[in-house]
């Protein structure tokens, strides 16, 4: 008899969390370099966890470091980080709480549970839930398994014992399921678990089926508890994580207020004693939000974000006492409310003068007056990515992200026009021979007389992307006219091979 019901629980087991982790920071160690991490295991430094490549050498966690350097050659060492990964796996929980169910709680070492019990048809069911689940968690770099049961014993037994990466169990299902696991499956400590195995108890059918009192004259009560937990008679809570408490200033006046300038000197008092709790957390604000509470029981609210981590007491005053004329303080405000909605902590490093080069100016203050004033999607640069395909070889990003960006070859060896059209727009063009430059096209019902060419630039389709770019190509060609106007066309096709694209002429980008 077993008291599994309605209970839905998920175990999500990430068995190379430690190494997972590590490897999506920056820097880290390329995905087929064997990794394993290492720290000290009573007196000896021994490897504590290890990646799948280290994993498929034969390394197993416990071995001595001198040991695994002198086995394995091409193995890399780092140090462990237990509290790093303890606070990954907390943030992990927060994360899936937010998106998949609000009962989650991280299951140390190298576990997430989630009680998903009603929130499966938010995702379109079970199965859906569990496969978008291991889809985005698997995009992101992470080795998992998943097991969704009635009871978080089975659940948690299921997904490092079971025998595929994705199980569900049906409700009232569980003894099917669990009988063929090994007695380790339920977190017994090492030393039971020997002894059942020394009196043949290997699996859990078995010692399931066997009498209570002699077990627990034995072992004590934690045999048949984790067993009561394992079949649902027994409940094990779920402590869900809990998002940190979001900095926040409330000031409640004696009497109402409702000038301009009396809402400003009350946002530079919130505004100096939120800065002074972001200081003390070592982070900086990216958006603020005040509320203002009015006598009538209605609210007015200003949202200001940052492009960057602030704790800036004057900047964070002047983009909120920018936006007061939004506010309609009506028969007047009793409280107000300012909180730093997402905080990130800043960067530690000083911007140091240097008599060499000069010194890059900060636009962030810029760049957060006119985004509050114009709207954050107002703003954007523009930053290359590798791609030989024009329209593809550049994208928008945010004003002030990472300078970073790919070495382009072809933006080297062939020059690009200053204005390059949204989209290519088909011309008529007249050439000579297939593989030569037009002689003249007609371009929005005017018509150009091409007095000087340079190319081809023979530009090739991307072929990982789909079918019908394994065999395109483009023929660039720059191109004056009469009137010294240069332009910047191109042929779809090689100009023999049909497969290769329809032959016909388009026009890119404009020159000066």
């Amino acid at each position: 008899m077993t008291g599994d019901g309605s209970r839905r629980v998920a175990s999500l087991y990430l068995p190379f969390w430690a190494t997972d982790r590590l490897r999506r920071a920056a820097g880290a160690p390329a995905p087929d370099q064997p990794l394993a991490l290492a720290g000290t295991l009573g007196q000896r430094r021994c490897v504590l966890a290890v990646d799948q490549a280290a994993r498929r050498m034969g390394l197993e966690p416990g071995t001595p470091v001198a040991k695994a350097r002198a086995l394995h050659a091409g193995l890399m060492i780092l140090d462990a980080a237990p509290e790093a990964d303890r606070a990954g796996l907390d943030k992990l929980a927060r994360w899936l709480q937010a998106r998949v169910a609000p009962m989650v709680a991280p299951d140390p070492p190298d576990g997430i549970v989630l009680d998903t019990t009603g929130a499966d048809h938010l995702h379109g069911g079970e199965t859906a839930m569990l496969e978008t689940l291991a889809q985005r968690l698997t995009n992101a770099g992470l080795t998992l398994r998943v097991a969704l049961a009635p009871s978080l014993g089975a659940a948690h037994a299921l997904a490092r014992y079971g025998h595929a990466r994705r199980i569900i169990v049906p409700p009232h299902e569980t003894a099917a399921h669990v009988a063929d696991l090994p007695v380790a499956a339920l977190r017994l400590a090492s030393g039971t678990v020997q002894s059942l195995r020394m009196l043949g108890f290997d699996r859990i059918g078995p010692l399931a089926a066997t009498p209570r009192a002699p077990l627990t004259l034995r072992f004590g009560p934690d045999v048949a508890r984790r067993l009561d937990q394992l079949y649902g008679r027994i409940e094990e809570p779920i402590i869900p994580v809990r998002p940190p408490e979001p900095i926040a200033a409330i000031l409640t006046f004696a009497e109402p207020i409702g000038s301009a300038e009396t809402i400003a000197r009350q946002i530079a008092i919130l505004v100096a004693r939120v800065c002074d709790s972001l200081d003390r957390a070592a982070v900086g604000a990216r958006d603020l939000d005040l509320i203002a509470h009015r006598v009538d029981r209605h609210a007015q609210t200003i949202a200001v974000a940052t492009a960057r981590p602030s704790r800036d007491r004057v900047r964070l005053t002047r983009l909120l006492c920018d936006r007061i004329e939004t506010i309609e303080p009506g028969f007047g405000i009793e409280r107000m409310v300012l909180t730093a909605i997402r905080v990130e902590p800043i960067d530690p490093r000083q911007r140091v003068s240097s008599l060499i080069e000069d010194e890059t100016p900060d636009l962030s203050g810029l760049i957060d007056v006119l985004s509050n004033r114009l709207g954050a999607r107002a703003l954007h640069r523009v930053a290359a990515i590798e791609s030989d395909i024009p329209e593809r070889a550049t994208r928008q990003v945010a004003p002030l992200a990472s300078e970073e960006s790919p070495d382009l070859p072809a933006l080297q060896a062939w020059p690009r026009p200053i204005r390059l059209l949204p989209r290519p727009e088909a011309i008529r063009a007249m050439a000579a021979l297939p593989d030569h430059p037009p002689l003249f096209f007609i371009w929005r019902g005017m018509r150009h007389h091409v007095a000087r060419a340079d190319g081809p630039e023979r530009v090739f389709g991307e072929w990982w992307r789909d079918a019908d770019e394994q065999t395109a190509a483009r023929d660039y060609f720059r191109v004056e006219d009469t009137s010294g106007a240069r332009f910047w066309v191109f042929r779809e096709g090689d100009g023999e091979h049909p497969e290769t694209g329809g032959q016909g002429w388009f026009l890119h980008g404009l020159f000066g």
